[in-house]
C-alpha cells in the first residue's frame, strides 16, 4: 500500500458507514429546500425530491461498484485518474473538492440564518434578510472550528458523535412531518383547482428545482461512504447498504417534508403565488404559525445539531480528499501526512479551514451558496459513469467485489440524467461553473511540469472528451430555452432531447478513451 495511505485505520462498521452518508444528507437540506422548492416549483416539488433521488441512486450505482473496487480514503477523487489519467482525474478532483469543501460553510451559515428568527435583537442582527451581517460570520465561523476539532482528535471521536447526532437529525425531521400535518394541514395546497395547478409554473421549474433548490445538495451525502471506504471495515458489503440504504431513507424523508410544507403554509401566503414565499427559518416559522411552540424550539436547537453533524461529517471526507489528490501528485505533499497517534490527515485539515473561511465570506447566505455546490457537484459525479464502464472494457480481468447488474444501462442513464441536470440548473450559472473548473488546469500543468510531463500526449488524448464535454454544456446552456435562462435558440420541447443527444455522444466518446493507465495498475499492486 503507497505510504501515504499507511495509518488509515480500518474502524468503520456497516451500520456507521450508513448513518455516516445519511448524517451527511439531513443537514441544511432539509431546514430550507423545501421552502426554496416550493418556491421555484409549487406542490410539484414533491416530484421535483423523486427525480432527485432517481439520478443520484443511478450516479450513485457506479461509484458503489468503484468504491469497492478500490476501498480508500478519498477514493472519489481517484477513480477518474485510473481509468483515463492524470488529467480528466485532476479536473474530476477538482471538481469534487470544490462542491464538498464548500458544504461546510453552508452548514455553518444554515445554523445562524436560522438563529436570526429568534425574538432577540443580539440575533436578528447577524443576518440582514440576504446574507449574513459582522457578527453573523463570526458566529459561522465558530461553528466551523467546532466541526474542525470534532475530527482533530482521530475518526473515532468523530464517528461516535456523529451516530448520536444522526438519530437525533433523523428524529427531528420526523417530529416535523408529524407535527405540521397533524395540526392545520391545508390540503387544498396539493389540490389542481388553484390557479396554475399542481405545476403551477411548469415542469421545467420542477426540473430547475432539482438542480438549483438544494434538493442535489441535500443528496451529495450519498459519497461520505464512498470517501471513507479506506477507513472501512468489509468495504464489499459496506459500501452497497450504507450508499443505497443513506438515499432511500433521505427520500422518504425528503417527501413527506416537502408534503407537510406545502400543506402546513397558510393560503393567504401564496395567494399571489408560490414565489411570494418568504422565510428566515421556514420550518420553525410555520410551527409557530400553529401554535406548535415546542416544535419551533426544537427546530432551532436542531438548526445547530442538524447542520453541525453534517459540517462534521465533511470536514472528514475533505481533509481525506485532500489526502488524496496529493497521492494524485497535484497537491504539496505536506498535506498527505498523517498524524501517526489519530491516523487523520491534520495539515488537510488546516489547508480547508483556512477554504472554508473564504467561501464563508465570499457567499454569505445559504441560497447563494447552495446553487454553486450543486452545480459543482454533478461535474465532479459526470466521470463516474465513465469510470466504471471504461474500467470493464480495459481491465475486466478485475476482481469486483460489487458487480452491478445491468450497468451497461445505468451508467450512460447516469451521464444522461447528471447532464440534463446541469442544463436545468440554467444560464449563466452553468457557464461560470465550467469556467471554474477549467480555470484550475494552471495548477495541474505545474505540476506535471515538475513531473516531467510524463506520458502527457496519452494523458491529452484520454481527456479530449471531458475538455470539449464542458464548453459543449455551457454553450448548449446558453443557446437553449428561455425555460431553462437561455437565448432561445433551442426550442422549448427540443432543448432537452438535444443535451441528451449530445450527452449520449460524449459518453461513448468517454468510455472509448479510457485506457489502462500506469496509475491503476499501480493501485493494483498496492491493493495486492
Amino acid at each position: 500500500m503507497e505510504q501515504a495511505e499507511i495509518g488509515m485505520k480500518r474502524s468503520i462498521g456497516p451500520w456507521a458507514l450508513m448513518l455516516t452518508g445519511l448524517g451527511s444528507m439531513i443537514g441544511s437540506g432539509w431546514l430550507f429546500g423545501a421552502w426554496h422548492a416550493a418556491e421555484l416549483s409549487g406542490p410539484a416539488a414533491i416530484f421535483s425530491w423523486v427525480i432527485g433521488a432517481g439520478i443520484i441512486l443511478a450516479i450513485a450505482l457506479t461509484y458503489v461498484e468503484l468504491g469497492a473496487l478500490f476501498p480508500e480514503s478519498g477514493g472519489m477523487v481517484r477513480y477518474a485518474r485510473y481509468s483515463h489519467g492524470s488529467l480528466v482525474g485532476f479536473i474530476s478532483a477538482w471538481a469534487n473538492w470544490i462542491s464538498i469543501v464548500s458544504v461546510i460553510p453552508i452548514e455553518a451559515i444554515a445554523s445562524v440564518q436560522y438563529m436570526a428568527s429568534w425574538p432577540y435583537p443580539w440575533a436578528q442582527a447577524m443576518y440582514s434578510g440576504s446574507e449574513l451581517t459582522r457578527s453573523g460570520l463570526v458566529a459561522a465561523g465558530a461553528l466551523v472550528i467546532v466541526y474542525f476539532l470534532l475530527n482533530y482528535w482521530g475518526v473515532k471521536l468523530f464517528v461516535r458523535s456523529n451516530t448520536a447526532i444522526t438519530l437525533f437529525k433523523f428524529a427531528i425531521p420526523s417530529l416535523t412531518i408529524a407535527g405540521l400535518m397533524l395540526s392545520d394541514f391545508h390540503v387544498g395546497n396539493l389540490a389542481l383547482d388553484r390557479p396554475g395547478g399542481f405545476a403551477p409554473y411548469g415542469w421545467s421549474a420542477v426540473f430547475t428545482a432539482v438542480a438549483t433548490s438544494g434538493i442535489v445538495f441535500s443528496y451529495n451525502g450519498f459519497q461520505s461512504p464512498v470517501s471513507l471506504a479506506g477507513e472501512a471495515r468489509h468495504p464489499a458489503r459496506s459500501i452497497p447498504v450504507a450508499v443505497i440504504g443513506a438515499v432511500l431513507i433521505a427520500l422518504v424523508l425528503y417527501v413527506l417534508l416537502q408534503i407537510a410544507f406545502v400543506g402546513a403554509v397558510n393560503p393567504r401566503d401564496i395567494a399571489d403565488g408560490w414565489h411570494a414565499l418568504n422565510f428566515t427559518s421556514p420550518f420553525a416559522e410555520l410551527a409557530l404559525a400553529v401554535n406548535l411552540n415546542w416544535l419551533a424550539v426544537v427546530l432551532y436547537i436542531d438548526a445547530f445539531v442538524s447542520p453541525s453533524g453534517t459540517g462534521s461529517i465533511y470536514t472528514a471526507t475533505t481533509a481525506r480528499m485532500i489526502h488524496a489528490m496529493v497521492r494524485n501528485n497535484t497537491m504539496p505533499e505536506m498535506f498527505g501526512r498523517i498524524h501517526p497517534l489519530f491516523g487523520v490527515p491534520r495539515q488537510a485539515m488546516w489547508l480547508n479551514l483556512v477554504v472554508s473561511f473564504i467561501f464563508m465570506l465570499l457567499f454569505r447566505g445559504w441560497g447563494a451558496l447552495v446553487g454553486v455546490i450543486s452545480v459543482a457537484t454533478i461535474i465532479s459525479y459526470l466521470t463516474g459513469p465513465i469510470s466504471v464502464m471504461a474500467l470493464r472494457l480495459k481491465a475486466p480481468e478485475y476482481h469486483r467485489p460489487v458487480r452491478i447488474a445491468g450497468m451497461g444501462l445505468v451508467a450512460p442513464l447516469a451521464f444522461l440524467l447528471g447532464s440534463l441536470v446541469l442544463y436545468w440548473a440554467r444560464w449563466p450559472l452553468t457557464g461560470q461553473l465550467m469556467l471554474l473548473m477549467l480555470a484550475s488546469l494552471p495548477i495541474f500543468f505545474y505540476y506535471q511540469f515538475k513531473a516531467g510531463w510524463h506520458d502527457f500526449g496519452a494523458e491529452l488524448a484520454s481527456a479530449w472528451w471531458f475538455m470539449l464535454y464542458l464548453p459543449t454544456m455551457a454553450l448548449l446552456s446558453y443557446l437553449g430555452s428561455s425555460n431553462f435562462g437561455g437565448r432561445g435558440f433551442i426550442p422549448s420541447g427540443w432543448d432537452n432531447g438535444v443535451v441528451a443527444l449530445a450527452a449520449l455522444g460524449f459518453y461513448v466518446w468517454g468510455v472509448r478513451s479510457g485506457r489502462r493507465t500506469r496509475y491503476l495498475d499501480e493501485a493494483a499492486a498496492a491493493t495486492g
